[in-house]
This record gives C-alpha cells, structure tokens and sequence, in this order.
C-alpha cells in the first residue's frame, strides 16, 4: 500500500533547534593556526553556518518547496520507503529513476524535476526515493540494508507504481544502485546514466584496473587524487567501521551534524560553483529532524560489510557524465571507449542535479534519446 506523505515537522523540534544552536559549545583556536579547512571544517566556519541556521535560514520555506512535490510513503521488505513520484503531462513518458548518495538527500534533485518532467520528446515520469535510513525512509525497520537489498528494494518500487521498464540515473550510492539494477534486471532497465567528478579516479587499481602506460602527467594528476582521497576518507573509515561511536554526536548536536555534512559538502564541490547556503542547510535539517545522520552512517557500515561491491557489470546501454573533470578521467575509467555515451563538464562537481542542474538534465534527455 503505497499513502501521500507531507513534510510537517513540528514547531517544537525547530524551537528544539533554535534552543541548541543558541547554546552550542565551540572548539577554541589555536594561536598560528590558518582556517585554510587543512585540517577539516574551521571553526569559524561553523560558527557562521550555525548562526545562520539559527537567525537566517527558513525551514518553513524549504519545507513548502520540498512539499510543492508530490510524496508517498509505502513499506518494501519491512522498510519504510519515501518517495517523490512527478508525473509528466506527457502520458506516454518515460518512467526514470533518480537515486541520490551520501551526504544527499533525495532534496538534491529539486532543480532537475522539473526540467526532465516537461512535455516534450524528452519527457520523464521521475521517481525519487530516499535511500534506506535516510530523510524520511526512517526509522530502520532492521540491520542489513545496504544496496544489493536497496537495489531490490527500488526494483520493487517501480513495479508498485506500474513501471515494468524504466531508466535509471544516480551518482554516488546512486550509482552503484543504478548499476546493480541493470545487471539484476537488464530485461527492465533501458539504460543506465550516472554522474561523478574527477575525484573517481583514486578508486583507480582499487576498485577498478589501472591502465599500464599512463604518461607522467597523468600519474601526477592520479597521485594528487589518491593523496586528497587518503586525507578526506576518514569520514567512510569511521562510518563504515564504528556508526554507532559518531551517531551519539550526530544525533545530539545539531553544530556536529552541520560540521560533519559541510565539511563534505565544501570538499566535493567545484571551487569556482558550489550550492547555497539555503541548499547546504536544507540537506543538514532533513538529517537533523530525521535522526538519519546515524542510520547514513550505518548504510556506509552494511555496504563496507556486505561482500557486495559498488560496481556490477552489464550489457545494458550506460552512460556517464563526469563534472569538475579532467582529460584523464577517461583515460583512467574507459581506457578502451567502450562507453559510448561520455560526457565531460568542466562545470559543477560531486552534487551535479544541485551545482550543474541545467547540464545533467540536458545530458539525461540526450542520452535517453537515443533509448526510447
């Protein structure tokens, strides 16, 4: 049974916030030290991202433009699932499934549906769901959700809603989900599309095969991003190995949840872009009111002890869009060209339907195109 769902957070839970904000504790400088984020978010970043989510942000507004969506709750494998589900004007339209990753929301994709939504040639029924311990698919019904059962999951889901055949797109978890999707059910998904950025590339001869006759210039550019994966991984570290030790802090203090999303957020965006503070903040409120900073945190826990890995091969057309990005990327990730749809952005980074939305629709409908 699948019912309609509105975002109504009670006003005694943002007073809750108000309140916290208000008396929250800040870490003390150290003499010499430069806020140059070397050593993580600084503090007085924090601060000025705390004092705004306290005196300047409106959650009342987010939550009418989240709520401008039509939203459905129903139960999957004994799991709460959230959902947007936007159909376009266009009966015959195809039916396209969006997946966010960590640290998003299914908020991420509110600049895109309405483009990929409008009648036309191109036109899609889009489904967003949040995965499993995130927003509002909360509370965790159990252990052992991760994404071959997400995956299973969101199959489900599109037959619920009448869907047999349908297109997928994600990055991050996103992808893997899109991806796993492909080579569980070729006979359902037309095809796959999932963006990424150029720091993909340090899971290089880790997760995937490195190319032998790399030039120096592009080992450089490998090394660099190796070096700037090592330096930024120990949020997967700890979350994939101890959830439970960082989810007393995410869910106490809303300034912790703030600084271990911001932080994220900064390093995976493109310096010369990046998303409003408004968006940021949109994104950290749905983790705060929904206690899923933990339960995030313990999706990363299942994947990293699950046996599956991110990445499944298919023969399902697949098509990649890759921001912020660099000639080497393909070098690195499709030395040989076999995939035929490959796009490279300069623009936007990580969080593309956020900082390059006009481009990643324009590249979903280009790629589907050739699919329909």
């Amino acid at each position: 049974m699948t019912n309609s769902f509105r975002i109504e957070i009670p006003q005694a839970d943002l007073d809750d916030l108000h309140r916290r904000l208000t008396q929250a504790r800040f870490a003390d400088p150290v003499p010499g030290d430069e806020p140059d984020w070397s050593r993580g978010i600084p503090t007085e970043a924090v601060r000025e991202l705390a004092e705004y989510w306290r005196d300047g942000f409106d959650w009342r507004a987010q939550e009418a433009a989240l709520n401008a969506f039509p939203q459905f709750t129903t139960e999957i494998d004994g799991q709460t699932i959230h959902f947007l589900h936007v159909r376009s004007p266009r009966a015959d339209a195809l039916p396209l499934l969006l997946t966010h990753g960590y640290p998003s929301s299914f908020a991420e994709f509110l600049d895109v549906i309405g483009p990929l939504t409008e009648p036309g040639e191109d036109a899609f029924h889009v489904v967003v769901p949040s995965l499993p311990g995130f927003g509002f698919s909360t509370p965790l019904s159990g252990p052992g959700w991760e994404l071959a059962r997400t995956t299973e999951a969101f199959a489900e889901l599109m037959t619920r809603l009448g869907y047999d055949r349908f297109a997928a797109q994600g990055g991050d978890i996103g992808a893997g989900v899109t991806g796993r999707l492909a080579a569980l059910y070729p006979e359902r998904v037309i095809g796959t599309h999932v963006n990424s950025d150029r720091g993909t590339i340090a899971l290089a001869g880790e997760q995937l095969p490195l190319p032998a006759d790399l030039s120096a210039a592009e080992q450089s550019e490998l090394d660099a991003a190796r070096e700037a994966w090592k330096a930024g991984r120990g949020y997967l570290d700890l979350q994939s190995h101890t959830p439970e030790t960082i989810a007393a802090g995410l869910t106490d203090s809303p300034v912790g949840q703030l600084a271990w999303l911001a932080e994220k957020f900064r390093a995976w965006t493109n310096p010369d872009g990046g998303i409003s503070r408004d968006r940021l903040l949109t994104t950290v409120s749905l983790y705060w009111f929904t206690r899923s900073g933990a339960t995030a945190a313990r999706f990363l826990y299942e994947a990293a002890h699950s046996g599956h890995g991110w990445l499944a091969p298919s023969a399902v057309p697949a098509g990649w869009a890759v921001f912020n990005t660099s000639p080497v990327v393909r070098r690195i990730m499709d030395p040989e060209g076999k995939i035929e749809h490959w796009s490279d952005f300069a623009e936007g980074g990580h969080f593309a339907a956020m900082e390059a939305p006009e481009l990643l629709v324009a590249d979903v409908r280009a790629f589907f195109r050739k699919l329909r």
